[in-house]
């Protein structure tokens, strides 16, 4: 191999260039100088094509070298106070100058020009690399697009990303569907039914889930659960489910807030395929509407005196039929049967049981303390003609009751007294103070202790204490202890 020349050694290390340091203030202030050539060589009309403009070191200005240094000049400036003003703005030959601003925006160069950006930095030390694109961690399967129904199900009980609009065939949606099913997952099975519900007619979506009998009763909860009554009631129309399509329909009423309105919504309900029980009940409740229309009309009218001294607190209308049964009775007792406000016509049209009117009737009575009307209501006579009471709910009842309402102690002892069980009675006696029963009750169990604590608890001198007395004094009568 040859010695390689004298003066090749210089060509190759030499250059006309020189090289950018912080610590050389000339060529610094040379820098600031080439800046102020450049931004004036800007305002220079560009499209000029023969007129170039080059720095003071000879470089084109908007080349990659005078880019570097202006970024470097720019840097160092901005740690420095001041620098010498620059009056004047000689202008230079453009020889040499392969650039111009025109040709370096539109990335092109005159023939014979510098090299390009990339073969000017092809050194290693300021070569820059585009980032890599990483591949997928997955294979093509990994598109939600591609995947079978049994993957996509898959997908969805893990939670991970999956799309169903691929599915566009009816085979492909039943598939998917029985897949569905074939894994017990009711959120996957209610996902799948509502992509059928949107890609599928009515007709078509309900003749494919009468073979499918679990997919069938997610559906039919779906749209019970999102309130979808109209729906539901042709899926059930269609099923041949006439009693349930019915009921769905008649629940309807609910949503329908003016009374006039739903009253007539009711009444339309007669005539759908009820069972027996059903359609008693759905007559029921339009009668009972119907008839509370009526008495609330009227009772918003009346001035009579129990509504002035016990106003109305609220409507009667939508109430249940116990709830209109105690109004009746509060405000509308002792009217005739023939008046749809009556207790008793109340009772007949609506078959209510004598337990329960008796309960609703002696409520709304005593709370009015009106103790006639509830002696009435116990009032039985046999066929010679006398008179006695007689309770079906047991008078144990009947006297908390009274007593809630606050009855007097002679009210009270009158059917403590009437109580069969002799245990019932006592407890009942000295629970509400009836010393009179107490007194009476411990004389026929010949109870002589008893009678004397239970003295203890009473006035001196009172009647009660007195009886207690005469009874311990009395020698006929034969005690057990």
């Amino acid at each position: 191999m040859t010695r390689a020349k004298p003066e090749d050694d210089e060509y190759w290390n030499s250059s006309k260039f020189k090289a950018f340091t912080f610590d050389d203030e000339d060529d610094e202030f040379s820098q600031l100088k080439e800046s102020k050539r450049a931004v004036n060589s800007i305002l220079v009309d560009e499209d000029e094509d023969d007129v170039e403009r080059v720095s003071w070191s000879g470089e084109p200005v908007g080349s990659i070298s005078w880019s570097v240094k202006e970024t470097a000049s720019s840097i160092r400036s901005g740690s420095e106070q001041s620098f010498p003003k620059i009056d004047t703005t000689p202008s230079l030959s453009k020889q040499g100058s392969g650039y111009s601003l025109s040709s370096l925006f539109k990335a092109k160069s005159k023939p014979g020009a510098f090299q390009s950006f990339s073969e000017s930095f092809s050194d290693t030390s300021f070569r820059t690399y585009a980032p890599e694109l990483r591949k997928p961690k997955s294979d093509g399967k990994d598109f939600v697009s591609d995947l079978s129904p049994e993957e996509t199900v898959r997908r969805m009980q893990k939670g991970r990303p999956f799309s169903l609009e691929k599915f566009r065939s009816l085979q492909d949606k039943l598939l998917l569907l029985d897949e569905a099913v074939a894994v017990y997952d009711g959120n996957v099975i209610t996902a799948v039914l509502i992509f059928l519900k949107k890609s599928l007619s009515k007709e078509i979506l309900f003749r494919e889930l009468m073979a499918r009998d679990v997919a069938l009763r997610h559906y039919v909860h779906y749209l019970k659960e999102m309130g979808e009554q109209k729906l539901l009631v042709e899926l059930l129309k269609a099923l041949g489910r006439t009693e349930d399509m019915a009921l769905m329909h008649y629940k309807e009423h609910l949503n329908i807030k003016d009374e006039g309105r739903r009253r007539d919504f009711l009444k339309s309900c007669l005539s759908l395929p009820f069972s027996q029980d059903d359609a008693t009940h759905v007559q029921d409740h339009y009668t009972l509407l119907e008839r509370q229309i009526i008495i609330e009309a009227s009772d918003k009218k009346a001035d009579a005196e129990i509504f002035k001294k016990f106003p109305r607190k609220a409507s009667i209308l939508n109430m249940p039929i116990i709830t209109t049964l105690y109004y009746s009775c509060f405000y509308h007792y002792g009217e005739s049967e023939g008046t749809f406000s009556s207790p008793s016509n109340i009772r007949k049209t609506f078959r209510i049981s004598e337990k329960q009117y008796i309960l609703t009737a002696l409520g709304a009575r005593a709370k009015l303390k009106s103790w006639f009307d509830v002696d009435s209501l116990f009032n039985t006579k046999n066929w010679l003609g006398y008179t006695k009471k007689k309770s079906p709910i047991g008078f144990h009842r009947v006297v908390d009751i009274l007593h809630k309402n606050s009855a007097p102690v002679q009210v009270l002892q009158e059917y403590v007294n009437l109580i069969d069980d002799p245990d019932l009675k006592l407890s009942g006696a000295l629970k509400y103070k009836c010393h009179d029963v107490v007194i009476n009750t411990y004389r026929d169990l010949k109870d002589r202790q008893q009678l004397i604590v239970y003295r203890e608890k009473l006035e001196r001198d009172s009647p009660e204490y007195r009886k207690i007395q005469e009874l311990l004094n009395n020698v006929q009568i034969r005690w057990k202890n």
